[in-house]
């Protein structure tokens, strides 16, 4: 059987059985030990813990369970309707400012948390109820949340960055100064749509008779001002060579558990307990993963799939455009079916010499990559943050929520064009800081 046809069935039994709703890791690890030993007989489960644990050696992946804590740590406090609220206040004044400011709060939550699924659940409670009350729709009300949600996982620090860095073997600070602009462009393109919208629909100023003075507009800020220093002087630590992705997640974790017991009175013992039960599991979940995925580049690489692909692709003397759009047509795809982290682990092996076999940036890749995903965080059948806020707003059809998300996607796809026509938008900021 050629590579290439072991390779489509690989990518259908994967499809298949991660389907069914087995956990993500196991569903990975099962589908390379049965292709493993299929193909090259029992013999090969002896590679099986070996190829594991030399994996999983890598000091980089300490800053991993260090950046979830840290956003954890943040997502159990009140500092997402804190920053809601501030902001809500701040751009009282501007037109459709309700959900600008959610939008705005959606990017700065996202970036001390990096968790897009905690991003919608903090901000969703708050905003989305606060829009429905002041006359926004639902359908916008709520895309407006399920897309800012999705800006977690591109605005640093981003674990999906790291997952993406570990499986190219990139620099992380690279990775994490290039999502700087591309975030702040989608941020604008967001808060753009949603202006246009809300002065199309009349929903352009709410409460025109409330004045906020100055001491209430910023009465708030000295809660949410260190947690925004934190996570700058992390992301400073790591473009200027200070310190290594792992030093500087274990103090930015430190520092924002200390915050949280100092300004929100997070400070018991069962508190505490939570956070780091919910570091636990969610960092263990993506070990697992990463543990599973390495296996299963393994299997590939053995079975001569991932360098039969690259050289499939290599041979066909097509424009390199045409395969990048092959390539995030497949990723879109992937994105409706599997979560962010399983997709990188899983194709970037694949991907890797594709990519700089046709002259494309790694890390402008990557860029382009977490936006795809970020799509696939807001498309059906099993779009993560559609889910959230319809847990959050149950009266509101999950159809609703969609319609209201769809002209994001859209703003996602022009970002993504954008970036192809303009790739500096995420290279120069890395070139300029760090050479």
């Amino acid at each position: 059987m050629s590579p290439l046809l072991i390779g489509a069935l690989v990518f259908a039994t994967t499809l298949l059985v991660l389907s069914t709703g087995l956990p993500i890791a196991f569903g990975l690890g099962a589908v390379a030990l049965g292709f493993m030993v299929f193909f090259d007989g029992w013999g090969s489960v002896h590679f099986l813990p070996e190829t594991i644990f030399n994996g999983l050696d890598d000091f980089t992946l300490v800053s991993l369970p260090m950046f979830v804590i840290m956003g954890a740590a943040v997502a159990s406090s009140r500092a997402g309707s804190d920053l809601y609220e501030a902001l809500a206040r701040l751009l009282h004044r501007v037109p459709g400012s309700l959900v600008i400011s959610n939008i705005g709060a959606c990017a700065l939550f996202s970036a001390l948390t990096g968790s897009s699924p905690a991003t919608c659940a903090a901000i969703g409670k708050m905003g989305i109820p606060e829009m429905r009350k002041r006359g926004y729709d639902a359908d916008l009300a709520t895309g407006a949340i399920a897309a800012g949600g999705t800006l977690g996982i591109l605005i640093p620090p981003s674990v999906t960055m790291i997952l993406y860095g570990i499986a190219s073997e990139t620099s992380i600070g690279r990775l994490f100064i290039a999502g700087v602009l591309p975030g702040l462009l989608l941020t604008v393109l967001f808060m753009a749509w949603a202006l246009f919208l809300s002065w199309k629909r009349g929903t352009v100023l709410v409460d025109k008779d409330r004045i906020y003075s100055f001491k209430e507009k910023i009465e708030l800020l000295p809660r949410l001002l260190p947690f925004i220093a934190v996570v700058a002087g992390v992301v400073y630590a790591l473009y200027g060579g200070i310190a290594t992705p792992s030093e500087a997640a274990g103090v930015g974790a430190m520092l924002c558990l200390l915050m949280v017991a100092v300004i929100y009175r997070v400070w018991r013992p069962r508190d505490m307990w939570h956070i780091l039960r919910d570091g636990l599991r969610e960092s263990g979940m993506l070990l697992l993963i990463i543990g599973s995925s390495i296996l299963f580049g393994y299997m590939m690489s053995s079975l001569q799939v991932t360098q039969s692909v690259a050289e499939a692709i290599g041979a066909l003397q097509v424009n390199r455009w045409v395969v990048l759009a092959a390539i995030n047509l497949m990723l879109l795809g992937a994105g409706c079916f599997l979560p962010p982290a399983a997709i990188i682990l899983m194709t970037t092996p694949i991907l890797m010499p594709v990519i700089t076999a046709a002259g494309f940036d790694p890390i402008w890749f990557g860029v382009v990559l977490t936006i795809n995903m970020e799509l696939g965080l807001i498309t059906p059948p099993v779009g993560l943050n559609l889910f959230v806020i319809n847990g959050i707003t149950p009266d509101v059809r999950l159809t609703t929520i969609l319609k209201g998300a769809f002209p994001f996607m859209m703003c996602m796809v022009v970002a993504i064009l954008m970036l192809c026509i303009f790739p500096e938008i995420a290279t120069w900021l890395p070139t300029k800081v760090m050479g």
